[in-house]
């Protein structure tokens, strides 16, 4: 059996580090044989640029995993200082056109080939079936399986037809929760013939159209394991990925810090239980100290329990084995044809157009107000750049502590925000001024809460990428497209 313990311990490692240069431990952790590094919203310089750092550490050897998360829409790395151009998975889901889908993939597996970058951890395979959902929401294609099935393969291809390999998530589901894995562990009953007909069809669409890689979600899912969350149990990522739906590619642990994983565990106990479960490849999540820290506790766990017989040598093997192959296949595609990045763009401002022109947004008649209120968001978005109106106004940046004792704003208003209902007394301060003010309107850029349905006063732009917030800028200046 080749290869030692510690050297395939380290192959099965997406490690990170900490800020924003390359640091000088990460060299020789290649040469132990490191499988790779994921960047994070903490890697950005003060620019907010994270690609100079991507091509550093594709410099110090191409064949190593590069990755990150750039789903288009609210999560993106490489636009979080100005956000996202490129619309969003739920935006992409209301126009519903895959050949578009399958450009704006294509435009952001180039931007990301040309920063050194060749695993993209998206799209989101989730259906969004709770509209309260806290994490998932906008990142998702939409509630219908069908709908969302369709738009997984066609991102897939179009990541794949530039040399980019996805990784598909959060199998097998992380749409119908109504809590966040970065923070604890979310459960949810459903019957497991629902799950196959609702949770699971998207991520069969995937596997078809030849997803590289699928990440795991840290969810209880009661039907499939009643125990244990996705991402540590063998009955979901052995029993039914690999042996029912049959999927040969690598399997992605969601990143093992959250609570979701390793709340319990710990990071070591949490790697080891993940590959005894079936993944290959363990993403250790964002690193906050200097020093590699999660990465040595991770790998002396795996050897510790191998050498301990509480993990088989031999999954250790195979999942080295399936990432070598991995690297093997795409960290050496041919350079990416001219245009795939402007196709890209155009096609993200169709869509972003089309979900603006279906809403019937009126025009501003003059001077307006507009009102942003931060009620925060999910690590997987991070700080990103929202919510920025480009027409003729007053603008008013609050957060939720600063609402007591403002307003009602008189004119026209726009309070901009994201998941208003969701934060009741944010949610009262906003309906106070649309009641008080005739002119007040809210722009909601998260996933619609079905009582906003139908309300004249109510914008639902499904995302709060730049790209819709530009389309959305266009109508309220009155201009046709």
């Amino acid at each position: 059996m080749s290869g030692s313990v510690r050297a395939d311990a380290h192959g099965v490692m997406l490690a990170a580090f900490h800020g924003p240069a390359v640091p000088a431990w990460l060299g020789p952790a290649f040469e132990g044989g490191l499988a790779g590094i994921c960047l994070y919203g903490d890697n950005l310089p003060a620019d907010g640029d994270v690609r100079p750092v991507a091509r550093a550490v594709a410099a110090l050897d191409p064949t190593r995993v590069l990755a990150l998360d750039e789903e288009g829409g609210d999560v993106t790395r490489l636009h979080m200082a100005d956000g996202s151009p490129h619309p969003g998975n739920a935006a992409l889901g209301v126009v519903d056109d895959v050949q578009l889908t399958r450009t704006i993939a294509a435009g952001i597996g180039a931007e990301l080939r040309e920063a050194g970058v060749w695993l993209d951890l998206a799209p989101c395979a989730d259906a969004n079936s709770n509209p309260a959902n806290p994490v998932i929401g906008t990142r998702s294609f939409g509630a219908d399986p069908g709908l969302v099935a369709r738009h997984v393969a066609a991102f897939v291809e179009g990541l794949a037809s530039v040399g980019v390999a996805a990784s598909v998530k959060h199998f097998p589901g992380h749409g119908d929760t109504s809590a966040d894995s970065h923070l604890t562990l979310p459960r949810v009953d459903a019957s497991a013939e629902v799950l196959h007909e609702r949770e699971l069809v998207p991520f069969r669409a995937a596997i078809a159209a030849g997803a590289a890689s699928i990440m795991t979600s840290h969810v209880v899912l009661a039907a499939f394991d009643p125990d244990r969350p996705a991402t540590l149990s063998p009955a979901v990522l052995t029993g039914l990925l690999r042996e029912e739906l049959g999927y040969d590619g690598v399997i992605v642990s969601d990143a093992l810090d959250m609570a979701g994983a390793s709340g319990t565990l710990g990071l070591g106990g949490a790697a080891v239980a993940s590959l005894a479960a079936g993944a290959d490849l363990l993403c250790l999540g964002p690193e906050a100290s200097a020093e590699p820290r999660a990465l040595a506790e991770a790998v002396d766990a795996v050897v510790a329990a191998v050498e301990s017989g509480t993990l088989d040598r031999g999954r250790l093997r195979d999942a080295a084995a399936r990432v070598e192959r991995l690297r093997a296949t795409w960290s050496e595609r041919p350079p990416v044809e001219a245009g795939a990045v402007e196709a890209g763009r155009v096609a993200a401002e169709k869509v972003a157009s089309e979900v603006v022109s279906r809403l019937g947004v009126a025009p501003l008649h003059g001077r307006a107000t507009v009102v942003r209120i931060d009620t925060g968001t999910n690590p997987a978005v991070g700080w990103t750049d929202w919510g920025r109106l480009d027409v003729d106004a007053e603008v008013v940046d609050l957060t939720a502590r600063d609402l007591d004792g403002v307003g009602p704003f008189g004119g026209e208003v726009l309070v901009v925000i994201r998941r208003a209902t969701a934060h009741p007394d944010v949610w009262a301060w906003v309906a106070q001024q649309l009641e008080a003010n005739p002119q007040a309107r809210l722009v909601e850029l998260a996933w619609p809460d079905p009582r906003l349905a139908g309300r004249p006063d109510v914008v639902c732009t499904m995302g709060s990428s730049a790209a819709l917030l530009a389309a959305l800028s266009r109508a309220l200046r009155g201009e046709v497209w």
